[in-house]
């Protein structure tokens, strides 16, 4: 019978500690203000599941959406700023 344990060396041959890495978290820093959008239009939509929804309800959904949008496009922004500034290009 063959044994595993000598090809787990290779599988876990770097610990994990569990914890995210600082590029992780600045990812995550980057990102955070679209996820908060999308949690705020989430829950502008959960209000209105059980009722009809008034004036200020399609108010408060549609100012949501807008935030979403918003917050995806300086998302996209930033990353190609970033994308610019670390890849070179045009004529030599």
């Amino acid at each position: 019978m063959k044994t595993i344990a000598a090809l787990q060396a290779v599988v876990t041959a770097t610990p994990f500690n569990g914890e995210p890495t600082d590029a992780e978290l600045d990812a995550i820093d980057r990102e955070l203000p679209a996820i908060l959008a999308d949690v705020d239009l989430l829950d502008a939509q959960i209000m209105t599941i059980d009722r009809t929804p008034t004036e200020l309800d399609h108010q408060r959904i549609r100012r949501a959406r807008r935030r979403v949008l918003a917050a995806r496009r300086d998302l996209a922004n930033h990353t190609a700023a970033a994308t610019d500034t670390t890849v070179s290009g045009g004529a030599a």
